[in-house]
C-alpha cells in the first residue's frame, strides 16, 4: 500500500488542484506529473518486490536512515554508473547507519541479472506500474536528448529514522551524484 501526502494530509488535498502541466483551456491536452516532496514531508510508505521477488517496505526499514534512489533503467550507462558508485560508498554509508535502496519500473528478473552483472549487494525493487515512483515524484515530464518526455525522474531522497524526509534531490545527474550525496551527509 502506498501513502501518499494527500493521503497523510488530506486537507492539502481538498485545497490544491492535482498538478498538471499544459495549458488551463479545457480543450488542450493535459499531462498528469507527480507533485515533488519536500524536507520535512512524510515518506510515502510501499511495499514492493525486490530482484528476488520478495516484498521490501519502507516500514521494514523505520528506525534506520535511509537513501532511497530512483533510476529509469537497469544495465543502462547512466543507472550503471550511479547504482555502482552507491555500492562502491556502501562500506561508509552502512558505517554511518545509512541503507541504500534502489526502485526502477524494471521487473525483478532484469534486475536479478543486473545486480549479478554489476555485484549490487543492496536492494533494488521494481514499480512496474510506476506508483512509488509517482508518489515521490520521480515520475513526470523530463528531457531525454532534447525532447521533452514523461518517464523516470532520476532522484534521491535520504530519508530519517523517523520516516520523514531529509533531503530531496531531483533531475540528479547519474556521474558525480553519489560523491554529492556523501558530501552533504558528512559520510
Amino acid at each position: 500500500m502506498i501513502r501518499t501526502v494527500w493521503q497523510v494530509f488530506p486537507a492539502i488535498a481538498r485545497h490544491t488542484p492535482a498538478g498538471t502541466v499544459g495549458s488551463h483551456h479545457p480543450s488542450e491536452r493535459r499531462v498528469r506529473v507527480s507533485e515533488r516532496l519536500q524536507p520535512g514531508d512524510v515518506a510515502p510508505e510501499f511495499e514492493l518486490p525486490d530482484a528476488g521477488g520478495v516484498p521490501v517496505s519502507l516500514a521494514a526499514l523505520r528506525g534506520r536512515r535511509v537513501i532511497l534512489y530512483f533510476y529509469p533503467a537497469a544495465m543502462t550507462p547512466g543507472c550503471t554508473k550511479e547504482s555502482v558508485d552507491f555500492e562502491g560508498s556502501l562500506p561508509e554509508l552502512e558505517e554511518a547507519g545509512v541503507t541504500v535502496v534502489g526502485i526502477s519500473p524494471d521487473k525483478p528478473a532484469k534486475l536479478a541479472k543486473f545486480r549479478e552483472k554489476e555485484g549490487l549487494t543492496f536492494p533494488l525493487l521494481s514499480d512496474p506500474d510506476a506508483e512509488v515512483l509517482k508518489a515521490y515524484g520521480a515520475y513526470g515530464e523530463k528531457k531525454l536528448y532534447g525532447k521533452v518526455v514523461v518517464g523516470v525522474i532520476r532522484s534521491t531522497f535520504v530519508i530519517g529514522a523517523d520516516g520523514r524526509i531529509e533531503k530531496a534531490y531531483y533531475n540528479v545527474k547519474a556521474t558525480g551524484h553519489v560523491e554529492r550525496l556523501r558530501r552533504d551527509l558528512k559520510v
